[in-house]
């Protein structure tokens, strides 16, 4: 995306969230999926609202992306988006598939509005079924409202093994009208999407056509979601979903708006920060690692290349291990299928120089052991052969990983 000024324009807001935009709200609640904590979800739009989506391109789609599907075709309208975790519905058949049937239709009786206008969502352990007492019950006892708890509440209730809420919101003046996104999401392993992540949720009182919004949210998620990793693995359940339902009052946006780019930038940043977190969280954690590439063939190329880099098992484990070992970088690089000339590569870590145009260059090996303990790591890769660029971020992969998966289900 080129630089543009309406970057000035943009407001990060600090705390807000999924309730932030005009008329949403949300709830959540404990409906015993698992021990403690909320575990089932619901966000409401006061209308219903212009929704895009974008989903896993894993061969298992779980039944609930089937039904929001469903649901988004039949006149691009969702006002309800009813989520659960410890339970992904994924791989459970026809069964599965008619239980996420059940949770759209339950919500649709319990708030009074049309089946279709029902996204569904799960997350959790794949291959069981849903406890469908449980969750009808848990849809009876959502009482949606517009505060800060209930935004809190439903950021809880969609967690699996995260070990924080994450939450994103910006502002900016569109036509003249006050237009805010707010986001939330989860995920913490399993981290490899080809379309976006675990579960992201992003609310808007933008005024935007469906068509419209998809656009820009497919934009966007190929320079955000599509640019984290956390361990290589991709969900059956990866969705992210946005609601637009225009109570900004804005003059509707399309490509041909003088202000479509501030709202894809806005877009973009509210993107960007729950991909971040969702990096900085992943499963045993202890940092967040950015990669940015330049020089490349083309901007495709370099996204390629740094998504390369951050998800390599020898990067992640070097920066756990605080050591500043370039060639596990080098190595990346070059398995990557994009054009690279082995002449020509830079390498730094921090503002701490390594390679120059392929050739080693002497550092500070203590330097650079400070640098890397620090709780954010930058890696820059010039590849010196042309003018593209690209982002990606993950996390170091640490002796938690392991701990934590080996008993995902105990």
């Amino acid at each position: 995306m080129q630089a543009l000024t309406e970057t000035a324009h943009i407001k990060e807001v600090k705390g807000g969230g999924i309730l932030t935009p005009k008329g949403f709200h949300s709830a959540g609640t404990h409906a015993k999926l698992r021990y403690s904590k909320q575990d089932l979800g619901i966000i409401i739009s006061e209308n219903p609202a212009n929704c895009a989506a974008v989903y896993t391109t894993s061969h298992f789609q779980a039944a609930p992306l089937k039904v929001t599907q469903q649901s988004i075709a039949e006149d691009g309208l969702i006002q309800a988006v009813i989520v659960n975790s410890a339970c992904a519905n994924a791989c459970t058949g026809q069964k599965g598939y008619q239980d996420a049937l059940r949770m759209r239709s339950l919500t649709a009786q319990k708030f009074n509005i049309k089946e279709h206008y029902v996204a569904v969502a799960s997350t959790g352990v794949i291959g069981e079924f849903l406890p469908m007492e449980k969750i009808e019950k848990g849809i009876s006892e959502l009482k949606p409202a517009g505060e800060q708890v209930n935004a809190e509440d439903f950021q809880t209730a969609i967690l699996t093994t995260d070990t924080v809420m994450k939450a994103a919101c910006f502002s900016a003046e569109i036509g003249g009208k006050k237009v805010t996104i707010g986001g939330t999401a989860k995920g913490s392993g399993m981290i490899h999407p080809n379309m976006a992540t675990m579960l992201g949720f992003l609310t808007t009182d933008a005024a935007i056509s469906t068509n419209h919004l998809s656009l820009a949210l497919k934009e966007v998620t190929n320079q955000t979601f599509n640019q984290i990793t956390v361990d290589g693995d991709s969900s059956t359940n990866d969705m992210v979903l946005v609601l637009a339902n225009g109570a900004a009052q804005n003059e509707e946006l399309n490509p041909e708006h003088s202000d479509w780019p501030i709202f894809v930038k806005l877009l973009e940043k509210s993107c960007e920060s729950l991909a971040k977190q969702i990096a900085r969280d992943g499963e045993g954690a202890t940092k967040l690692i950015e990669v940015n590439v330049t020089g490349a063939k083309n901007d495709k190329e370099a996204q390629t290349v740094a998504k390369q880099i951050v998800g390599s098992s020898l990067v992640k484990t070097a920066v756990y291990g605080a050591d500043a070992n370039w060639g596990r970088i080098i190595g990346a690089v070059g398995q990557s299928d994009a054009h690279v000339n082995p002449d020509t590569v830079d390498i730094s870590i921090g503002n701490i120089s390594m390679l120059d145009k392929s050739e080693p260059i002497a550092f500070s090996e203590e330097a650079a052991l400070e640098y890397l303990q620090k709780e954010e790591v930058l890696i820059s890769v010039n590849l010196n052969v042309g003018k593209g660029q690209g982002k990606a971020w993950g996390c170091d992969l640490s002796y938690d990983y392991v701990k934590i998966n080996a008993s995902y289900r105990t």
